[in-house]
């Protein structure tokens, strides 16, 4: 290989991408607007459900409980009704997604040591949302009840309340989340986006890089030279692996500061396993150099669709069938992803996460072999 020769396409290759100024500003435009887009776009966090109120009793117990759901951040009153009636095209028009009806005599009940009933309506559309509603109106019914009895036995018993709430509930659960304290979904979803548009990007702009030289005719002084395939491959890859390693720093700005993820892990190492992915992915470009439109359209089929669904970005890899989970092992934004995480959340390093990286190795050999192969210097008859 004649580094000489290399360091020549390289060199025309950033001439090119600096004269098409729409290239150039959409080689770094387009990866933090992708990013921004699904940055905001995304979201797990189920809180301040509307919700809508039918009071039958209208008591002070009643008025107490309702004041559970009020003061929750996951709830979100949007007031009182007079009738069932009034709540079916509430939930119809999503004007609201969950509405509670308490039946006449509730306090009353209560007092008395009876059993009493609360209805609660959750709109079904999106699983997801209802069935995380249902556990919070679990979890606050539950509380409620606890007090209840807790208050019932301190005063038939003359216990006090700390007492009497120990003897009702004596096994107290206390949760710790690791990593995410918070459960803001907005940190997982940010960071692992870096996962997503690195594997979009660096495909297109290669791709399109390569296709460039075939439709504007110039492929036929590379035809008629002697260089190498090996030398024009690396040359043209050179510029766009210059542009998505400088892509990478400010997608990570991005993760840090605007949405706020924090970053534990060992940022040389992060890097190294980012610029492995980066050269990993340019290599499906290499196989997709056909015309413009079909390596933008092919970019967003193999690259884009496997990536959304195959990495465990939107759904766990384990909650996925045993011949999906097999599939996603097939795609390099698994492991990627895991490093990712690992590193911005866990604060995890190459100790843990080696087996990840050497997987990234693995595919970009295998991707830039098949580019090569798939890359002819002479056209084809």
């Amino acid at each position: 290989m004649n580094l000489t020769r290399v360091w020549a396409v390289t060199y025309k290759e950033w001439r090119e991408i600096l004269r098409d100024r729409l290239f150039f500003a959409m080689a770094f435009l387009l990866p933090v607007g992708i990013f921004m887009v699904l940055g905001y776009g995304i979201s797990f966090d189920v809180e301040k459900i509307p919700f809508a109120v039918l009071d039958r009793d209208r008591s002070a117990m009643s008025r107490d409980f309702l004041h559970r759901f009020m003061d929750s951040r996951y709830f979100y009153y949007q007031g009182h009704v007079t009738s069932e009636r009034e709540l079916d095209p509430l939930l119809a028009n999503s004007d609201i997604r969950f509405a509670i009806i308490i039946p006449p005599r509730f306090q009353e009940q209560l007092l008395a040591g009876q059993a009493t009933s609360v209805q609660s309506l959750i709109d079904g559309v999106f699983p997801y949302r209802a069935e995380v509603a249902k556990g919070y109106v679990s979890a606050i019914i539950a509380n409620f009840n606890a007090q209840s009895l807790a208050s019932h036995l301190a005063g038939t018993q003359g216990k006090s309340r700390e007492q009497a709430l120990a003897q009702v509930a004596p096994l107290r659960l206390e949760s710790r989340y690791l990593y995410n304290q918070a459960l803001r979904s907005q940190w997982s979803i940010s960071s692992g986006l870096m996962m997503l548009v690195l594997m979009v990007t660096p495909p297109f702009l290669t791709a399109l890089g390569v296709v460039r030289e075939k439709e504007n005719g110039s492929i036929y002084n590379i035809y008629t030279s002697t260089i190498s395939r090996s030398e024009f491959i690396l040359g043209k890859f050179l510029p766009y692996l210059l542009i998505s390693s400088l892509n990478i720093l400010i997608l990570w700005w991005v993760v840090m500061n605007i949405f706020g993820t924090p970053f534990k892990g060992h940022p040389f190492f992060y890097y190294a396993a980012s610029v492995i992915y980066v050269i990993c992915t340019a290599g499906v470009g290499l196989l997709l150099v056909r015309t413009q439109v079909a390596a933008v359209m092919l970019t967003m089929v193999v690259s884009f669709v496997p990536a959304m669904l195959y990495s465990g970005l939107l759904v766990p890899i384990e909650s996925m069938a045993a011949a999906t989970q097999f599939e996603s092992h097939l795609f390099p934004t698994l492991y990627y992803l895991r490093i990712t995480w690992g590193s911005f959340l866990k604060g995890l390093g190459w100790k843990e996460l080696w087996f990840d990286v050497v997987a990234l190795m693995l595919y970009a050999v295998i991707l830039w072999i098949a580019g090569y192969m798939n890359f002819h210097k002479r056209p084809s008859t």
